[in-house]
């Protein structure tokens, strides 16, 4: 089903690919359209990577979640470093590409994923940062992508 990287000599290890996902400060979710003649759509998400999936939250509606509806099979990615070799005409870069089943959590997982967010993106201001995800978590929805594939790849030099 997935297909062989090509550039093997390219390929990072899984604690390289881990550590990517662990620091990448937003990844962009792909969806699949929900009608043949639909375009896919991709779209910059803040994520946390945590007990091998992929955490985003959004509204209560709209076109990621009509997406998911139709079609949950997902792939995030996320770019890690990246510098421009414009003598060179090339990149040096890293990054990783998840393939996965995006579905809507609640409870107790959902809770965990937003204080997890606070954590990545707010670890300064923890404290309001859970006073806020106890008042506000049912004004927002968050969507775990469980990961069944995912690659690692960089141009290092």
């Amino acid at each position: 089903m997935f297909q062989e990287m090509r550039r093997q000599d390219r390929m990072l290890t899984t604690e390289e690919t881990t550590e990517i996902l662990q620091n990448g400060s937003y990844g962009i979710l792909s969806l699949n359209g929900q009608r043949s003649d639909d375009y896919a759509y991709g779209i910059p998400m803040n994520y946390v990577y945590k007990n091998n999936c992929i955490y985003v939250h959004c509204a209560m509606e709209g076109k990621k979640l009509s997406h998911i509806q139709t079609n949950n099979k997902v792939s995030f990615c996320v770019v890690g470093n990246s510098t421009v070799l414009p003598e060179k005409f090339s990149t040096l870069y890293s990054s990783v590409i998840a393939f996965g089943q995006g579905h809507l959590i609640d409870g107790e997982e959902k809770t965990a994923a937003l204080l997890a967010l606070i954590d990545k993106y707010s670890a300064d201001f923890k404290e309001k940062g859970e006073l806020y995800v106890a008042s506000d978590k049912d004004k927002t929805l968050v969507i775990k992508i469980t990961i069944d594939h995912m690659t690692g790849k960089a141009r290092k030099a």
